[in-house]
C-alpha cells in the first residue's frame, strides 16, 4: 500500500507537469527584433539622438527619417537651436523655423525634446563676437543681450522642451588650466567662438547662476542642465580633476538656490584611450545624484583614428576599433542604467553618414571617424547591438526604473 505522502506527491506532480512543460516550451520575445526605444522603455529610460535637419528633410534620406522616428524616444537639435542659427543680426528677429520643424517632428513621433543650447562660447552670432571684440558691445549691454536671448528662446519653446542645456562647457580642461587647478581661465582672446571662457571673462562666473534663473523664469516645467565633456568618471578628486570641479560648482549653485536640475555628461570618447568601466561611470553619476540633481548622457559618440589602413579598408585594423567603440558605448549605457537618476542617453548623430567627428581633427589624433552606432549605409554596428543587448538583459536588482525628476524652484 502506497503511503499517503507518496500519493499526495504524485497528485502534485501531475498538476505541475503540464504547467512546467508549457513554461519550458514557451519562446520568450526576441529582443533582436526590438528598437532601442522599446527596450529602454522597460527601464523608464529615454534613448535619443541629435538630429541633422538637412538630412531629416532630404527627400533622398527616407532611411534617416525612419530610424530617427522609430529607434529613439527623445531628440536633440544638432545645430538649429544654437544662437548663430536663430538670430543673424543684432537687433533682428529670431528665426525659429527650422527648430520648430524639429519640435513638430518630435510631436508626431511621440518623442521628448532636449533643448541645445542656450549659453555657449561657440556658435554664437558673428555680430556678437565682433561687437565684444571691437568694444561696441559693453559688458553691461552684453549681460542684457544674454538675458534677452535666454528668455526669448526658452519662452518660445515653453512647454515643448523636456531638458534644456542651459550652460555648456563653461569649465576648462586640466591641461589648459594653471597649476593651481581648474578655473575660469582668462585667455588673451576676446572674441566669442575662440575662447572657452568668453562669458566668464566678460561677465564673471556669476553668469552661470543668472542663466539658470532666467531660464527658470521663462519655463517653470523644463529640467535645466549644466552640460560638459570629460565628465565620465572622477579622477583623484583633487584640484586638477575636472569632474570634481563641476561637482563642487553644482553643489555651490544648489546651495545658492540656483534652479539647476541636472548635469549632462556629453560622452565623447575615443577608442585610442583607456576610458572607463561601467562601475566608474555609475559611481560618478550617483555622486552627482547625491546632490539632488538628475543626470544624462547627452552627446555620446566614440571616434576612432582614420589611419591609412582604416582609410584603405583594412579589416584587421577596423574591426578592433569597432569592437572598442562597442565596449565604450556599452560601458556608458550600463553606468547610466545602474544610476536611477540618469534619465536619458543621447547619441550625437546615429549614422557615420552625418557625424561631426568626420570633419574634425582632434589634437594628437588627426582625422577621426567611425563614431556612430550605424555605418554610412545605415547598417547597425557592434555598438548598436551592444546597446540593444544591454537594454534587453538589464534588470533588478542592479537596474531599477528611473526616478522621475521635478524642476527645482
Amino acid at each position: 500500500m502506497l503511503s499517503r505522502r507518496l500519493i499526495v506527491a504524485g497528485v502534485v506532480a501531475a498538476v505541475l507537469l503540464p504547467s512546467l512543460s508549457a513554461s519550458a516550451s514557451h519562446t520568450p520575445p526576441n529582443p533582436a527584433g526590438e528598437t532601442l526605444r522599446a527596450l529602454a522603455q522597460r527601464h523608464g529610460l529615454y534613448v535619443g539622438t541629435a538630429v541633422n535637419m538637412d538630412a531629416l528633410q532630404d527627400p533622398a534620406e527616407s532611411r534617416y527619417r525612419e530610424l530617427a522616428s522609430t529607434e529613439f524616444n527623445t531628440v536633440t537639435a544638432e545645430n538649429v537651436m544654437k544662437w548663430e542659427a536663430l538670430q543673424k543680426e543684432k537687433n533682428g528677429p529670431y528665426d525659429f523655423t527650422e527648430a520648430d520643424k524639429l519640435i513638430d517632428f518630435a510631436r508626431k513621433n511621440r518623442q521628448k525634446v532636449r533643448g541645445h543650447v542656450l549659453v555657449w562660447h561657440n556658435q554664437v552670432p558673428e555680430w556678437l563676437g565682433k561687437g565684444v571684440k571691437d568694444g561696441s558691445i559693453s559688458k553691461t549691454e552684453l549681460r542684457a543681450i544674454l538675458e534677452r536671448h535666454v528668455k526669448t528662446v526658452v519662452s518660445h519653446f515653453r512647454g515643448k522642451i523636456w531638458q534644456w542645456d542651459v550652460v555648456n562647457e563653461a569649465v576648462t580642461d586640466p591641461w589648459d588650466s594653471p597649476p593651481s587647478g581648474i578655473t575660469y581661465r582668462p585667455t588673451p582672446a576676446a572674441g566669442a567662438g575662440d575662447n572657452q571662457v568668453f562669458w566668464a571673462d566678460h561677465l564673471g562666473p556669476g553668469y552661470i547662476a543668472d542663466a539658470f534663473r532666467w531660464a527658470r523664469s521663462a519655463d517653470p516645467q523644463a529640467l535645466l542642465f549644466y552640460n560638459d565633456y570629460n565628465l565620465e568618471a572622477f579622477g583623484d578628486e583633487g584640484p586638477m580633476d575636472k569632474v570634481q570641479f563641476v561637482y563642487n560648482m553644482t553643489k555651490n549653485l544648489r546651495a545658492q538656490g540656483v534652479p539647476i536640475d541636472g548635469v549632462g555628461s556629453q560622452g565623447h570618447l575615443s577608442t585610442q584611450y583607456g576610458n572607463y568601466s561601467a562601475f566608474q561611470i555609475r559611481d560618478a553619476l550617483d555622486k552627482f545624484a547625491g546632490l539632488g540633481v538628475a543626470t544624462a548622457y547627452t552627446e555620446v559618440d566614440v571616434r576612432s583614428q582614420r589611419t591609412p589602413a582604416v582609410e584603405a579598408g583594412d579589416t584587421k585594423e577596423i574591426n578592433p576599433r569597432l569592437q572598442g567603440s562597442a565596449f565604450n558605448y556599452s560601458a556608458l549605457l550600463q553606468g547610466c542604467l545602474m544610476s536611477r537618476k540618469c534619465l536619458s542617453f543621447t547619441v550625437w548623430g546615429f549614422t557615420d553618414r552625418y557625424q561631426w567627428t568626420n570633419d574634425w581633427e582632434f589634437g594628437g589624433e588627426g582625422r577621426t571617424g567611425l563614431a556612430a552606432i550605424y555605418d554610412t549605409n545605415y547598417n547597425p554596428k557592434h555598438a548598436y547591438q551592444s546597446m540593444r543587448a544591454d537594454l534587453a538583459t538589464a534588470g533588478a536588482p542592479y537596474v531599477q526604473p528611473r526616478i522621475p525628476q521635478k524642476p527645482k524652484r
